[in-house]
């Protein structure tokens, strides 16, 4: 998949926070293509050139955040433009100087599912994010709002707002020069909305956006969200809020108060509209939550860190240098050297012999030189040079040393020089010297701050910040135990082996990607040439369901409401046995040989003399054939068709189509429509015709006599091979008048046998014609 990392004053520069992490992670996920996107701090950092790019790097975007671009001809924006301008960045600065509820950040509440915020918060969050969006908006239509941003317009804006009634008290106080300072300071953080990343080419043609921090970093990650779709993933291993409340502490109480409530705002947009935001410990997840991530989106990461380059310091049992304790870190106020020399005193009158070496140099910031410079003075003044006799050099049991330097060529040469490692800060996120004392086997003394008790576990001693006195007592109880010492660092090592290596920092980045663009794909995307490229990530992996599903189709009667032909009735033509294409036939019985006979369907449910409405449930065949009765010795019939017709049709209607097709009776149905009505082309059936239209038995037979003799002559000209077998049907039928005209009035008996006594009275007054009739037949069949 097609990966845009977001980084803001790191990867790929060589010099930057959270380059290690990020360098590592592109390496170790070869199978994915990365597209990086990058803001830089400073111009030494863009001096200083970029690292080697790994293979899978694809293309390399950089903006700057640290000069003003007036190199770049700004663009006029004419009155319809200022005004657009006007009424979105007043909606954000209103958003920015209205304070939270009771002053406190974003709180979730419980629910039955994820947490929903209350509605004060909501509401602000809304604002602040509409008209980020608006603003965007407008520089994609008008050009960049940079000019705008500066202008004594956005000034006016700010002040207006800070000077409503329900404004943060502290804005309420600011002077001009502190509007132009956060004036300034907004135009600086929004500046990638002036970016051109957003195209199809760029962030709106991956499939994951990750950024590698919050702030400005995710701001990037936002816009392609919210213009192209594409998915989120927010990584935080120290927090963008935290460190803002942190940095410039020599700013003035509303300069600090707006761009720490600008920051607040960012945070919790980035929070809500992330697909999956991952902490890199406890410590960060709480920043987090605080100020409104729900809990279902968290997934906390620990950076990797490299143990390769400590294998083979914490393999060796070697407890280095007896009585040395050692620092390593990067040296700035948030470290409180100060402290830890002043426990370093009571460890001297514990044990004289022991030292201190502190390796590292001046962080980057402003007041770190002065630091650095401060500890060394202090530490000349605690610890002056001493010397065992008047003949050698004194020496400081403190030293300062710089990594790479004749003392400490590589860390892992510093770490076993060490017997104790010694962490003294007051503020700290993630401890990486921490975690890389671990891996090189080594027992820790660290103060309770950030992450420290999280990454230590039960493998350390833990102290209270700015406590010399105790954390100068752990130094010594460690320095006199060293069964102890050995212990602790065995154990730190099997810890941060399982917990902090690059390669499950790797692992749980690959499912998480996987998860997002299953769960939140990227959309699809066309251009003018057609499709784009295939997108193995563009549709869920749910979706793909082993199952067969039915295709449509055109509607289709059931078996059972078919003709006897297997013709649907239903388009209004009368089937064989069918009644204006209305009747639905509950059984088909048909025959293929004269001396078959034709039995009527019999009632389904058990009920006698009633048949049960179908169902779509149990549908039968379109032809299923009925066993033949057992033939009669007097009268050998041909099957015609059993028909049982339903409630509003006529009931029990019988088709005999044979020679001497008798009607072996129809089902009586529950309609209101004549019953009985036996139809049928041979000389049996003629009884119960005539008797269901009202007229003598005899009258109408010859004719069907006559007819019946026409289709016999046909058959006997179309097929001779039948002659024989047709003479014989003949001469029977001729031998069994009698019996015929019985059998077609028995089958309206018994159709007429529900109807009750009336009509069974009828039936046998009908059908007592004399037996001459026999003859008659016999002479028109000749």
């Amino acid at each position: 998949m097609r990966v845009g990392l977001l980084t803001e004053g790191g990867y790929p520069y060589v010099r930057g926070t959270a380059r290690l992490w990020c360098e590592r992670l592109v390496r170790g996920l070869g199978q994915h293509e990365f597209d990086i996107y990058a803001l830089s701090r400073s111009a030494r950092q863009e001096r200083g050139g970029w690292v080697r790019l790994a293979g899978n790097v694809g293309r390399v975007r950089t903006a700057p955040l640290w000069s003003a671009p007036d190199t770049a001809p700004a663009p006029h924006h004419g009155r319809r433009a200022r005004r657009r301008f006007a009424e979105h960045y007043a909606e954000l600065v209103k958003a920015v100087c209205t304070p939270d509820p009771a002053g406190e950040p974003a709180v979730w509440e419980d629910g039955p599912g994820d947490r929903a915020p209350r509605d004060a918060h909501a509401s602000e969050a809304d604002r602040f994010a509409s008209a980020l969006y608006a603003l965007a908006a407008f520089a994609r239509d008008e050009g960049t709002p940079a000019g705008l941003l500066r202008s004594d317009l956005a000034v006016r804006t700010l002040e207006r707002a800070c000077r409503a009634p329900g404004a943060l008290r502290a804005a309420r106080t600011a002077r001009v020069v502190d509007l132009l300072t956060v004036v300034a300071g907004i135009e600086r953080l929004l500046r990638p909305l002036s970016l051109d990343w957003y195209g199809e080419r760029d962030l709106g043609g991956v499939d994951l956006c990750h950024a590698a921090s919050g702030g400005a970093a995710a701001l990037p990650g936002l816009l392609a969200r919210h213009f192209a779709g594409v998915p989120l993933l927010l990584t935080e291993y120290g927090v963008a809020l935290r460190a803002q409340y942190l940095a410039e502490p020599a700013a003035s109480a509303p300069v600090r108060a707006l761009q720490a409530a600008f920051h607040g705002r960012l945070a919790v947009e980035g929070y809500r509209q992330a697909a999956c935001v991952t902490p890199g410990n406890a410590h960060t997840r709480r920043w987090q939550e605080r100020c409104g991530a729900q809990r279902a989106k968290l997934r906390t990461v620990h950076p990797g860190i490299d143990a390769s380059r400590f294998a083979e310091v914490g393999e060796r049992n070697d407890p280095g240098e007896p009585g040395t304790l050692l620092w390593i870190g990067r040296i700035e106020p948030g470290k409180d050297l100060v402290s830890l020399l002043h426990a370093f005193a009571e460890v001297r009158r514990a044990e004289p012999g022991a030292r201190l070496r502190i390796v590292g140099g001046p962080a980057e910031g402003p007041g770190a030189v002065e630091y650095t410079a401060h500890c060394k003075a202090l530490a000349a003044q605690l610890f002056p040079d001493e010397a065992e006799d008047r003949h050698t050099v004194g020496e400081n049991p403190v030293s300062f040393e710089e990594p790479g330097g004749p003392g400490a060529a590589h860390l892992a040469e510093a770490y076993a020089a060490g017997s104790v490692v010694v962490l003294s800060s007051v503020v700290e996120g993630f401890p990486a010297g921490l975690v890389e004392a671990m891996f090189s086997g080594r027992a820790t003394v660290s103060t309770d701050v950030g992450a420290v008790v999280e990454v230590i576990g039960g493998t350390g001693l833990v102290v209270p910040p700015r406590n010399p006195r105790a954390l100068a007592e752990a130094c010594v109880s460690l320095l006199r135990n060293p069964s102890r010492r050995a212990l602790l660092g065995a154990a730190a090592r099997a810890r941060a082996l399982e917990l902090f290596s690059v390669e499950q920092n790797i692992l749980a980045f690959h499912g998480i990607y996987l998860d997002i663009a299953a769960q939140c794909p990227a959309p699809g995307r066309r251009t003018a040439a057609g499709p784009v490229r295939p997108r193995p990530f563009a549709v869920p992996a749910k979706a793909h369901l082993p199952a067969h599903w039915p295709t449509a189709s055109a509607p289709r009667r059931p078996s059972w409401a078919r003709g006897p032909g297997g013709v649907d009735g239903s388009g209004g033509a009368d089937g064989p046995g069918g009644v204006g294409g209305a009747a639905q036939p509950r059984a088909v019985c048909r025959a293929a040989e004269p001396g078959e006979a034709c039995r009527a369907a019999e009632p389904r449910g058990g009920e006698p003399g009633g048949a049960a409405a179908p169902t779509e449930d149990a549908q039968p065949p379109a032809s299923a054939t009925v066993p033949a009765a057992p033939s009669r010795p007097r009268a050998a019939t041909t099957a015609g068709f059993g028909i049982a017709v339903g409630a509003a049709a006529v009931a029990g209607v019988c088709t005999g189509a044979g020679v001497a097709g008798a009607c072996a009776g129809g089902v009586v149905g529950a309609g209101t429509a004549p019953a009985g009505a036996c139809a049928g082309s041979g000389p049996g059936a003629a009884g119960a015709r005539a008797e269901a239209a009202g007229e003598r038995p005899g009258v109408d037979r010859a004719g069907a006599a006559q007819v019946q003799a026409a289709r016999i002559g046909a058959l006997r000209a179309d097929a001779p091979e039948d002659v024989a077998r047709t003479e014989a049907a003949r001469t029977e039928a001729a031998g069994a008048g009698a019996a015929r005209a019985e059998a077609g009035c028995a089958g309206a008996g018994r159709a007429e046998a529900g109807r009750g006594p009336t009509n069974a009275a009828a039936q046998a007054g009908s059908c007592g014609a004399p037996r001459a009739e026999g003859a008659q037949v016999r002479e028109a069949a000749r």
